[in-house]
């Protein structure tokens, strides 16, 4: 048999096999997944991990037995992520998955070479993290929280809910790219909707900052996205009950938690579909070959408690398009 036909046949037959099976036959060593998330390590961090060792699990990679995955949460600390980025690098891994854009970030700044899969990170275009959505160009691909424009939305949904509002607190990272592009967004179209924007670090006395804000009525909050935000979403949700602030964030606790309202993806699919993104990686695909994905779908979650709590009435257009908590 020529030698053309036997990798034609040896091809051909691999084809038909099921994924799962494709991984359990590669031999050799445990492959190693390192996993960096800015967040801390909490209910909402662990669900989105358990969702990502499942589909990785469903692929045929088990954790303890083809691979082993390391993961460090970094709380929303710069320092902490920058020493972990360092830390998984060093492990030379066969890839990384990151969380965030600040995650991601320091990842491609202690490493060019070790493939990386991200998930949750807004505008990885405008962020500097890859050349094209179609063509990413280096060592990271994945998938895409938002473009920046999509934050114009937050102050729109919330005048358009609560129309009464005339100034809101923008709790923001000015610390990253992320911020400072969501940021420039609200901070554009605000003026347009008669809302005029505060911005306030998330890093600051959150609740010193709005005390101050709320002395004048007719106020509201917005929370953009980041690791800092997601770790003291609890003080943040708390301070918009306590104050009384209609508010909007990208996060779906915060509305869980008493928040107004929320528009953004859902985290635990991004997680499952960037087990895809590993799995192949694992097979032989490189991060410049993949395609970073752009959500397809955005939530819109509202309290209603929340909203008679504050004399609001949801507009009926809205309510048709969200998922509703009583």
């Amino acid at each position: 048999m020529r030698r053309r036909d036997f990798i034609r046949g040896v091809l051909g037959s691999a084809t038909v096999w099921p994924l799962p099976a494709l991984a359990q036959q590669q031999p050799g060593r445990v492959r190693l997944v390192g996993v960096l998330t800015g967040i801390a390590e909490d209910a909402e961090s662990k669900a989105r991990h358990a969702a990502f060792r499942q589909e990785l699990q469903r692929l045929g990679w088990v954790d303890g037995q083809n691979v082993r995955i390391e993961a460090r949460f970094g709380a929303g600390d710069a320092a902490r992520i920058r020493k972990y980025a360092a830390e998984l690098t060093a492990l030379s891994p066969d890839v990384i998955l990151s969380t965030g854009g600040q995650a991601t970030e320091l990842l491609l700044q202690a490493t060019r070479t070790v493939p990386i899969v991200f998930a949750i990170v807004p505008d990885p275009v405008g962020s500097g993290f890859v050349e094209s959505l179609a063509e990413p160009g280096g060592n990271a691909t994945g998938f895409a929280q938002f473009e920046y424009s999509l934050t114009a939305k937050w102050p729109e949904l919330l005048k358009e809910t609560a129309p009464k509002v005339k100034r809101a607190a923008v709790i923001w990272d000015p610390t990253i790219t992320a911020g400072i592009g969501q940021f420039a967004v609200i901070q554009s179209v605000a003026p347009s909707i008669g809302v005029d924007v505060k911005p306030i670090s998330v890093h600051s006395d959150i609740e010193r900052v709005i005390a101050g804000l709320t002395r004048v009525p007719n106020g509201g909050l917005i929370v953009t996205a980041s690791a800092a935000a997601a770790t003291r979403l609890d003080l943040i949700t708390t301070i918009a009950a306590r104050y009384k602030l209609p508010g909007i964030a990208p996060f779906k606790d915060f509305v869980t938690g008493g928040g107004l309202m929320s528009y953004g993806v859902d985290y635990v699919a991004q997680y499952r579909d960037a087990a895809g993104y590993v799995d192949r990686i694992l097979k032989g695909d490189k991060p410049a070959d993949l395609p970073v994905q752009a959500p397809t779908k955005y939530d819109l979650l509202i309290n209603l408690k929340t909203a008679k709590a504050l004399g609001l009435t949801v507009p009926p257009t809205l309510l048709a398009r969200a998922e509703v908590i009583e």
